[in-house]
């Protein structure tokens, strides 16, 4: 049915527009109670054998919403309502900012792939905070915080735009994450350069301890597809040392020639960072790389390229403990996560692993002692 609403409909229409079409469509069902009831228990039955604990957090499941879809924090309710287990909200800015002129969201349907130059479009880390600390929950599903720079703010006053979403928000996020791999906000990507990502982490770090005294709020880093191997391993080897919660890997990348694209030249060559199924085998190198150099030393999670239950698990396998996706889910429809879920579920049944946990890493082996 919803290949069929695709076809006629959202892809005749304006990437974004579609976007906010169908997302306050969710959005809309989520706030009538006995309608949002009635999708849940359609859209997002539970699986006990998939619970999971992540960074300390109990969860229902592994799969979760990666950051992007909702940057303001209005939709959190509606996608639990679709089956996400956690939902990650951002990126969020110290400022708000409106983002990078339309036209900026591109689908490359031969491909199952999106480009985006949004360049972090959001209200503010201000504004994001109060509607999250203002919530009253229906669904209550992991909420993670994405925060990034903003774009006018000069890159050696990036640490202090960090700190201040990091202050505002740190309250209000079961786990925070430092965005440094975004193509779309100018020198964002060389803050993953080690000695200039120590510092922004320790920072971040501190205001969350600040922010929140009676809790540790877990912090995470999102990277870039597009780093070289040895970069991954200094970066890994970083998180490992000033003991972070977890690295996200992927974001989304600028490669083009190396992902064997079908879709039009004019297209692929559209700027930004590229999402989707193309970007799967390289999203799941830096993760089984990840997972070799720091085992579950630190948690990771596994996003880009996710399309079916298949990738979900052989995300696990390689060594995320959480998996995110984004983009199939514009191509999949309203029953993605459930068939995602539920594929894992009978994976998981069909393995020789009694747990997910038991499952995480089984395709990479274990690191070395000391990897450095």
């Amino acid at each position: 049915m919803y290949d069929i609403l695709f076809r006629l409909f959202f892809r005749r229409m304006d990437p974004e527009r579609a976007h906010h079409l169908a997302f306050g469509w969710i959005r809309l069902a989520a706030r009538v109670p006995v309608l949002r009831g009635l999708l849940a228990a359609v859209f997002a039955p539970r699986d006990p054998a998939l619970k999971v604990t992540a960074f300390g957090l109990q969860m229902s499941g592994p799969f979760g919403m990666a950051a992007g879809f909702d940057k303001n924090a209005v939709g959190i309710d509606g996608l639990a309502m679709l089956g996400f287990d956690h939902v990650e909200i951002g990126t969020v800015t110290g400022s708000p900012q409106p983002g990078n002129p339309p036209k900026r969201l591109f689908r490359l349907l031969a491909d199952r792939a999106l480009i985006n130059r949004m360049g972090f479009n959001n209200d503010g880390s201000a504004a994001v905070a109060h509607r999250l600390a203002t919530r009253t929950p229906a669904f209550r599903p992991t909420v993670g915080v994405n925060i990034g720079k903003t774009k006018v703010v000069a890159e050696d006053d990036a640490v202090a735009d960090y700190v201040t979403s990091a202050e505002r928000l740190a309250g209000h996020a079961d786990y925070l994450v430092v965005n440094v791999s975004s193509p779309n906000t100018p020198g964002l990507r060389d803050l993953q350069a080690v000695d200039r990502l120590r510092p922004l982490l320790s920072a971040v770090r501190a205001a969350a301890d600040r922010a929140v005294p009676d809790r540790r709020v877990p912090l995470l880093v999102k990277i870039a597809p597009d780093l070289a191997d040895a970069d991954i391993d200094t970066v890994a080897d970083l998180a490992v040392e000033l003991g972070l919660d977890g690295v996200i890997a992927t974001n989304t990348t600028i490669a083009r020639d190396s992902l064997g694209l079908r879709s039009p030249a004019a297209l692929t060559a559209e700027t930004g960072g590229l999402s989707g199924a193309p970007l799967k085998d390289r999203s799941t190198e830096v993760l089984r790389r990840l997972y070799a150099r720091v085992g579950d030393r630190i948690t990771l999670v596994g996003v880009g390229g996710v399309d079916s239950a298949d990738d979900a698990w052989e995300r696990v396998l390689a060594g995320a403990t959480l998996v995110q996706g984004y983009s199939a889910f514009i191509y999949r429809g309203p029953f993605w996560a459930r068939r995602v879920r539920r594929g894992l579920a009978a994976r998981l049944a069909d393995s020789p692993y009694p747990t997910l946990a038991a499952a995480v890493g089984a395709g990479v082996g274990r690191p070395e002692e000391d990897p450095r």
